[in-house]
């Protein structure tokens, strides 16, 4: 028998993909937690969650100011 299992499906690429789509930031732990991405590929994905986020929540504030 094989020693290696295959991923979680909430640890493969298409499931990080949807939950970034539908819940941003809330997706984070599933990044901390993934059990073969470097700590570097982890910092980096963060930050493009958080700046991503930060620019939607800027977009959405003006197009309200806007009204």
């Amino acid at each position: 028998m094989d020693n290696q299992q295959s991923p979680k499906w909430y640890f493969k690429s298409w499931s990080l993909i949807i939950s970034f789509l539908f819940i941003g930031p809330f997706m984070l732990p599933l990044v901390w937690t993934h059990p073969t991405f470097s700590k570097k590929t982890k910092i980096i994905i963060s930050f493009v969650i958080i700046v991503s986020t930060y620019l939607l929540a800027l977009i959405m504030v003006k197009s309200l100011k806007d009204n």
